[in-house]
């Protein structure tokens, strides 16, 4: 994910790939986030995450802000995190080790 400092913070941007059937199954996830994988992404600096979906594509866009982005890219390194992506994998264009198929956004604009 692109960074960009903000309040001594990292805000990244990035986009992934839902199955349009699972739109629902996605959403009713996240709302039911796993307490352990929500303390693990506080534990490496996320705030503030949002994912948004675009419903005529499939597309998802999300944005989280880090403390540091060093610290937030080893989140896929956890075992809770793996067994996460391989609980979201059935819903989402995924990579062979399960983590969603993502690209890394360039940020080109910030009101403050």
């Amino acid at each position: 994910m692109k960074q960009r400092r903000s309040f001594n913070r990292t805000r990244l941007g990035s986009v992934m790939y839902l199955k349009k059937e699972y739109y629902d199954d996605y959403q009713k996830r996240h709302a039911e986030l796993w307490p352990e994988m929500k303390k693990e992404l506080k534990n490496h600096g996320a705030q503030n995450y949002s994912i948004f979906l675009n419903e005529k594509t499939g597309q998802l866009f999300a944005y989280v802000e880090v403390d540091d982005p060093e610290v937030y890219g080893k989140m896929g390194e956890t075992e809770i995190c793996k067994k996460w992506w391989a609980y979201m994998e059935p819903l989402m264009e995924t990579n062979p080790d399960n983590s969603p198929v993502h690209l890394d956004l360039k940020e080109v604009f910030y009101l403050a």
